[in-house]
């Protein structure tokens, strides 16, 4: 089991956890996501660790107040939530394709009914909106789910992606307003117990489905540009080129 993080702390009390619960092998990876190049290190070394990977889950999320820029210049939201995991998920592709049956598990959200992504605008220059930001990073979760299973069809690797839920994480941090409204709907928000419910179903059991959005354990309705074919052949070939592949 590899797990990958910022905080080594949080890191090792995780493993420690797991370990605890009968794992017999876990490794930690210290990765800042908001970085591609400790991306592409943190690949190398689990291709150098790891001689199968049956399970890749892509969890690694965001949302920020203001517009900020990562240090490859672009903006963070996007670049975290769906760069990062496109760039690793390629590195790691072949090792996926030789390990199969495997499974790729993307987690979007409910969040991509903000509105369509506008592909001559990915960094959010013209406006931003914290949510909107944050749904069409999600929304392109989805989309690079869909066109990865087209990609991957009769390899033995399937890829799905889910919505958790509203789950009480530190997501918004940063966020005050966001915080404060968190701790007044908490008695309705779900555990990360809860939350990864849904994760754990497309990891660990009998599915036999790809290219699908998920919700509490369930194939779920998408707007109909989380559909669109040709938005996500286009997001593809634009992440790539923005992630230098």
């Amino acid at each position: 089991m590899a797990l990958v993080g910022r905080d080594v702390g949080r890191l090792e009390s995780t493993a420690a956890a797991c370990r605890a619960d009968g794992a017999k092998d876990v490794r930690v990876y210290s990765c800042d996501f908001a970085s591609l190049d400790e991306v592409r290190v943190l690949a190398l070394s689990l291709l150098d660790h790891l001689p199968r990977i049956d399970v890749l889950v892509n969890n690694a999320a965001l949302v920020m107040q203001r517009r900020e820029e990562t240090v490859d210049g672009y903006e963070k939201v996007f670049a975290v939530n769906h760069l990062a995991p496109y760039l690793l998920t390629r590195l790691l592709l072949d090792r996926l394709v030789s390990s199969a049956p495997s499974r790729i598990v993307n987690v979007s959200s409910d969040a991509h009914t903000f509105g369509p992504l506008d592909p001559d605008d990915y960094m959010s220059t013209r406006s931003y909106k914290p949510l909107k930001v944050y749904g069409r990073s999600k929304l392109a979760n989805i989309l690079f789910t869909i066109e990865l299973a087209s990609r991957l069809k009769g390899t033995g690797v399937t890829v799905n992606c889910l919505h958790p839920g509203f789950v009480a994480t530190s997501l918004g941090r940063d966020n005050k307003l966001g915080l404060l409204f968190v701790k007044l709907a908490s008695p309705f928000i779900k555990k990360p117990a809860d939350g990864a419910e849904t994760v754990l179903h497309l990891a660990c059991d009998d599915i036999d489905v790809s290219g699908e959005y998920f919700a509490d354990r369930t194939v779920a309705k998408t707007r109909d540009y989380a559909k669109d074919l040709m938005m996500a052949a286009r997001l593809w070939d634009d992440s790539a080129a923005l992630v230098g592949l």
